[in-house]
């Protein structure tokens, strides 16, 4: 499957058009080749500020990216997490490919970190939202 998303990436480099989703297409290939230890999080809850990825313009490039691309690569990721779900040993395999087919229907404004990084972004912004609510 991380093959597969570089495939998407090549095509999208080629199309000129879809270089913005190229780099997101090798990044989450290569997520897809070492998923443990790294988290998908969305780049607003990250940074705590919201940028072209997780605007109206973000949202309108993951419908475009769902039409083309996205539903391909969930169902190759729904497929292989099936494989993976038949022998015991390859059930963590199949759950991150579950997860991997979440990524692949909209995968702009998404950040790939490691698990600790993630945690602490939600952290953050849970106690900024306490915080807040205090006041």
């Amino acid at each position: 499957m991380g093959l597969g998303w570089w495939f998407f990436g090549v095509l999208a480099l080629i199309s000129v058009v879809g270089i913005p989703w190229a780099r997101a297409c090798f990044v989450i290939g290569q997520f897809t080749f070492f998923p443990f230890g790294q988290e998908a999080i969305n780049r607003e809850e990250l940074t705590h500020r919201e940028d072209i990825g997780t605007s109206i313009l973000g949202t309108v490039g993951n419908i475009l990216w769902f039409i083309f691309a996205g539903v391909w690569l969930a169902i190759g990721h729904v497929t292989s997490a099936i494989a993976c779900f038949v022998s015991i040993i390859g059930i963590p395999f199949g759950i991150q490919h579950l997860k991997l087919a979440g990524i692949a229907l909209a995968p702009i404004g998404k950040a790939i970190v490691t698990t600790e990084v993630a945690e602490a972004a939600r952290r953050n912004a849970s106690e900024s939202v306490v915080a807040g609510l205090r006041r």
